[in-house]
């Protein structure tokens, strides 16, 4: 998951929630009558509320300040990228998950004719369990990868990751780029990873071998610290998203006009599916910005659509600048 330009304090407000949730389970829901009638529910109540509540703590203990660069660094030795993502983003998906199946079983006891909401609630907490592994699975170097697309021509190109975070991107990029430079840029200001993620970014760096491949730099998206035409192509995966609706036309336009003529951008955003539906609620599916939406922001902002597809149940699309000669023709002779 990227670094975004607009930070979020999802971790914190997770592990929060978990943990007032854990101990009302703990204190209050085995006093109520329906469940301190049934010992197996007193007991399965106790349960989820204790690990809820743990599993709360473990998040604000590991949200303090400077942990995932002290993690980091402990896993220098190990050779292990390190991503970042707080637990009480992590964890909190399973966490609600216990909750609601733990709710669909008190419906059950308590009311039997209302067995179509627990059924829901179940099935509620099914998803959200199914997606805490889905996002686990992202944090795995294997899926460190970028889709088979025509982004980088030529050996030596100029590469911008924009929003680069941790450095997911970035190390793929750098799989597949022999020679050339990459250029990683984000505000490292997300609240989902500590620290922002530049500490780890330079972590795992060194641990992939990109060090002297890359050049780190803190800037807006929306307003590039670059000249016009500085680079060959751009990726932006998991952060253009994340931005209110003007910022993203601002950002599809600071992205064109630093590619040259022909340069292309990979961009990876989410969109309406089943996984999304899954690791969040199903409101994701009437929320998030559908593939057409997006389309439409492009070539409005002066892109040609020229791929699309899925990569690691995210959509995809490359997108092109055209070759210039419009631009040449607006802009009048060089002096």
């Amino acid at each position: 998951m990227k670094s975004n330009t607009y930070g979020h304090g999802h971790g914190r407000i997770v592990a929060v929630g978990g943990l007032a949730v854990g101990l009302a389970l703990l204190l209050y829901a085995p006093s109520l009558r329906v469940v301190s009638g049934a010992l197996l529910l007193v007991a399965a109540v106790h349960v989820a509320g204790a690990v809820v509540v743990l599993g709360s703590v473990r998040a604000l203990w590991s949200g303090r300040p400077g942990h995932a660069a002290r993690v980091a660094r402990r896993a220098g030795a190990t050779e292990t990228f390190q991503f970042g993502w707080t637990p009480g983003w992590m964890n909190g998906l399973w966490m609600a998950g216990l909750v609601l199946a733990t709710g669909a079983v008190v419906v059950v006891v308590a009311a039997p004719a209302w067995w179509p909401l627990a059924f829901g609630l179940l099935l509620l907490g099914a998803g959200q369990v199914a997606g805490s592994r889905f996002l686990r699975k992202g944090l795995r170097a294997d899926h460190v990868v970028l889709p088979m697309v025509d982004v980088v021509r030529g050996d030596r190109a100029r590469i911008l990751d924009a929003g680069c975070g941790t450095g997911r991107t970035t190390i793929a990029l750098g799989r597949i780029l022999r020679g050339g430079s990459i250029v990683a840029l984000d505000r490292f200001d997300a609240g989902y990873i500590e620290g922002g993620g530049r500490d780890l970014l330079a972590h795992n760096l060194r641990v992939a071998g990109l060090t002297d491949q890359v050049e780190i730099r803190t800037g807006d998206v929306t307003a590039l610290p670059f000249p016009e035409r500085s680079f060959d192509a751009a990726t932006s995966a998991h952060m253009i998203d994340h931005l209110p609706g003007p910022a993203r036309v601002r950002a599809l336009e600071e992205l064109r006009r630093v590619l040259v003529p022909g340069g292309r951008l990979l961009m990876v955003v989410w969109v309406p599916s089943w996984e999304m539906a899954a690791t969040f609620n199903v409101l994701a599916l009437l929320f998030l910005t559908s593939r057409r939406r997006w389309r439409e922001l492009a070539t409005g902002a002066g892109f040609r659509v020229v791929d699309e597809g899925v990569v690691n149940g995210a959509w995809f699309v490359v997108l092109e600048r055209p070759d210039g000669r419009a631009d040449e023709v607006a802009a009048g002779p060089r002096a």
